[in-house]
């Protein structure tokens, strides 16, 4: 695929992030792995008005090219792409209930087996750093190692995958099972989890679920 076919590839993420209420105004943003760097959305553009031209090319240094300016959170993405190399897109977005869920700095644990999708038997919240600083990148580097999936304090969520489009799936997947978590928890402090041994086995189910594309 070309540049201008993934750039709109982003485009259309970024709309459907907010059709399925995944995200505000223009608060996500969404980048694809391209050459030695990325393609991310640029700052504060509402999605609506964006064009393949206006998504921003970052190379592998952060350095962005000439009369254009990446999203703030532009450190963040790249970590991601340093720290996964089979992994190509993520999507960051303040999903309402994944932020909620932040808010309280807790991670999602087991309670539905779709938990796994993330690679790991819960949802990783990572410790609150100020937005589009290096000390958020660090932690966010940290965190996407161990999780597909992660929520960072305060903040909102991340979603790493193949591609845009898992990662979309991905970053809507997340959303529910944060809902789910914040129901059952109303109803009771102690959520029923599934054991380790269950999940390690959908773990291991998933590897082969079709969550691979060619």
């Amino acid at each position: 695929m070309n540049r201008e076919q993934l750039a709109q590839q982003v485009i259309d993420t970024c709309l459907e992030m907010n059709a399925l209420g995944l995200n505000q105004g223009t608060s996500g943003n969404v980048s694809v792995r391209y050459k030695d760097g990325m393609l991310i959305t640029p700052s504060g553009i509402p999605y609506q008005k964006l064009t393949p031209e206006m998504i921003v090319y970052v190379d592998s240094l952060g350095h962005a090219e000439s009369g254009k300016v990446p999203s703030s959170e532009w450190h963040f993405h790249l970590a991601c792409f340093e720290a996964r190399p089979e992994l190509n897109a993520v999507i960051h977005t303040h999903a309402v209930h994944c932020t909620a869920v932040s808010v309280l700095n807790r991670h999602i644990p087991a309670l539905h087996y779709m938990v796994a999708v993330t690679g790991i038997d819960h949802v990783p919240c990572i410790p609150y750093s100020t937005f589009g600083s290096q000390a958020l990148a660090d932690s966010v580097s940290s965190g996407i190692r161990e999780s597909k999936a992660l929520l960072m304090q305060h903040h909102g969520m991340i979603a790493m995958e193949i591609n845009l489009e898992k990662a979309l799936w991905l970053a809507n997947e997340v959303e529910v099972l944060a809902n789910l978590y914040l129901k059952v928890s109303s109803v009771q402090n102690e959520v029923p989890i599934l054991s380790a041994e269950e999940m390690q086995t959908v773990i291991e189910k998933f590897k082969t679920y079709g969550l691979k594309s060619e």
